[in-house]
């Protein structure tokens, strides 16, 4: 499995599979670890779960309205942890209100990427996404728990 996992929070099962499938179409072989609500997706990122964190993502997908943590709270507590304070965080979602935009990036969002509806613009979005985030960034290393 390639080291680079990418942490998709994504509640609606339609937008996973395309998601997935735009990954596949771009060749980002990444793995990809699916968080079907924000208190999965903190839980996997070691802020709930206390799990090993040496597999910690590459980068988190974020969609905006979810199930018991929404997407504007995620990147909020990542934030205020010690060792996912640094993880990238892109908002991946269909609005295209200043205020979301505002109000993520105020939270700690690295970018915020409004979903194409068109599929082949969908997969352009996500193979820019990929050689970016993936590719060209260097991310931070992971600070070591306290």
């Amino acid at each position: 499995m390639h080291d680079k996992v990418i942490l998709l929070v994504e509640d609606n099962a339609d937008d996973e599979l395309l998601t997935l499938r735009a990954l596949k179409k771009n060749n980002i072989r990444n793995g990809v670890v699916v968080a079907r609500d924000g208190s999965e997706a903190l839980d996997y990122t070691g802020i709930h779960a206390g799990r090993d964190l040496r597999m910690m993502p590459q980068i988190v997908l974020l969609d905006l309205k979810l199930p018991k943590v929404d997407g504007f709270e995620v990147p909020n507590r990542v934030r205020s942890h010690e060792v996912t304070k640094l993880l990238p965080v892109v908002i991946l979602t269909t609005s295209n209100e200043d205020q979301d935009r505002i109000r993520g990036y105020g939270l700690g969002a690295n970018s915020f990427v409004r979903k194409p509806v068109e599929f082949d613009k969908f997969i352009e979005a996500v193979r820019q996404l990929g050689s970016y985030w993936l590719i060209l960034n260097e991310a931070a290393p992971v600070p070591r728990r306290p």
